[in-house]
């Protein structure tokens, strides 16, 4: 089952890029939570942490692209090792001026200057396998599964680690454990210079307007949102469950719980080549993470909510997969690395605004209210998905890509497997595709 990961792992120089890529990314899953866990131990304001929080969201949404276009143009190295340095910087300002109980002003210069500059080193890590691997869309399956679930295991670890840091040796301790793994991790990634994709080809025309002038991927975006807005609105829902049944602190668990089953689906994904087209894929497992989050509002213990969240995490990583598989189909080759930052980027937001969202209406009908919200953002995006199935087709209908290689031996994958074929007919003169 592990063949496949060890074939592309192999691959000269593509260990090294991946690890530390894992490492440059940790922010991702560590600066939100501890800023609000920093600003609001030392200035005890949660909507001065929470703002502060935002402002560091919106910043890189808007500028992650951005910076995303111009890596295309001019390389990895020669964008980002200074964009690297402008975050630590901004994320040092942000640090000290909490430690000093600063006017609330240089919190938030802080904020910007770190979310502007810190890019997003997951899209970075995708480009580099697909210009290692080429055209082979097998492989790129493989590797796109295998740094899904490793975003995954980010998301384990992060959250907990800022908070364990920040409460148990200091406010600003989980900031300053995602400073030092960016720049050792960012500079390394950065380093290995012979994975890094080619930039544009001297004197060759500039790319005119965004990538969102593709419709796919103005409708992946718009979903991609609304799939922030479920995780955004779980997150904070659960912290309030937990709360309101007098263990506050196992809410961590529960939510590492949830991304521990999106990890193993996301690696037993990535095991399989599949037959069904990746636009259905995509879809169908939008339908599944839907159905599952309904189950959130009807919860009546920790126990069960654990549970139930498990079983969910199990629909995530294969939608993201296929998600950013959609954007490989979606724009040219020259424009990867901005694609894969937008849907990215557009998950952070709906992240933002899931959490506001579900607070407002949690401190005013307590924490199924949350819920709730979760419930009406994945219908939404169920909507949006299929309303737009024919846009998301795109070129998809055009590339085999998800032929099921003659011998493949069937997979113990069983709840990843069922997770990606709902609505799936299965011919039985065939073989069944795993």
């Amino acid at each position: 089952m592990l063949s496949p990961y060890r074939d592309i792992l192999t691959r000269p120089g593509a260990l090294a890029f991946s690890a530390s890529g894992v490492l440059a990314r940790l922010p991702m899953s560590m600066v939100g939570i501890g800023i609000v866990l920093m600003v609001s131990s030392l200035y005890g304001s949660y909507g001065l942490a929470g703002a502060v929080s935002a402002v560091y969201v919106v910043s890189q949404a808007v500028c992650s692209p951005q910076l995303a276009r111009l890596i295309d143009r001019h390389g990895q190295a020669r964008i980002m090792s200074p964009a690297v340095a402008t975050a630590a910087f901004g994320l040092v300002g942000l640090i000290v001026a909490a430690l000093l109980e600063a006017p609330s002003a240089f919190l938030f210069v802080g904020a910007v200057i770190t979310g502007a500059a810190i890019g997003s080193f997951g899209s970075l890590v995708r480009a580099r396998w697909t210009a290692l691997l080429g055209e082979d869309p097998h492989r790129t399956h493989t590797a796109y599964s295998l740094e899904s679930a490793l975003d995954e295991l980010v998301f384990v670890v992060g959250p907990v680690l800022a908070t364990v840091l920040a409460t148990g040796v200091a406010p600003t301790a989980g900031l300053v454990v995602p400073l030092v793994a960016m720049i050792a991790g960012g500079y390394w990634f950065l380093s290995l210079r012979s994975t890094e994709p080619p930039s544009a080809p001297v004197g060759s025309p500039r790319p005119r307007g965004s990538v969102l002038a593709n419709p796919g991927m103005a409708v992946l975006a718009i979903v991609f949102v609304a799939m922030g807005t479920i995780f955004g609105a779980t997150d904070v829902s659960t912290v309030a469950y937990a709360d309101e049944s007098g263990s506050k602190g196992l809410a961590g668990v529960i939510l590492a719980v949830f991304a521990l089953g999106s990890l193993i689906s996301g690696l037993l994904y990535g095991t399989r080549q599949w037959k069904r087209p990746l636009y259905l894929r995509f879809a169908n497992g939008m339908v599944l993470l839907a159905v599952g989050v309904c189950a959130f509002f009807f919860v009546q213990s920790l126990v069960a909510l654990a549970a139930v969240m498990f079983v969910v995490g199990f629909t995530i990583a294969p939608t993201l997969i296929n998600g950013n598989g959609l954007v490989q189909e979606l724009v040219p080759r020259a424009r990867l690395t901005e694609g894969l930052t937008w849907v990215g980027t557009s998950l952070g937001v709906g992240v933002s605004i899931g959490s506001s969202i579900a607070g407002a209406r949690i401190d005013a009908a307590g924490s199924h209210a949350g819920f709730l919200v979760v419930v009406v953002a994945a219908v939404l995006a169920v909507i949006a998905t299929l309303a737009a199935l024919r846009t998301l087709r795109g070129d998809a209908s055009e590339h085999v890509h998800d032929a099921v290689e003659p011998g493949s031996p069937s997979s113990t994958g069983g709840a990843a497997v069922a997770a990606c074929e709902i609505a799936e007919s299965v011919d039985p003169s065939k073989p069944r595709s795993r």
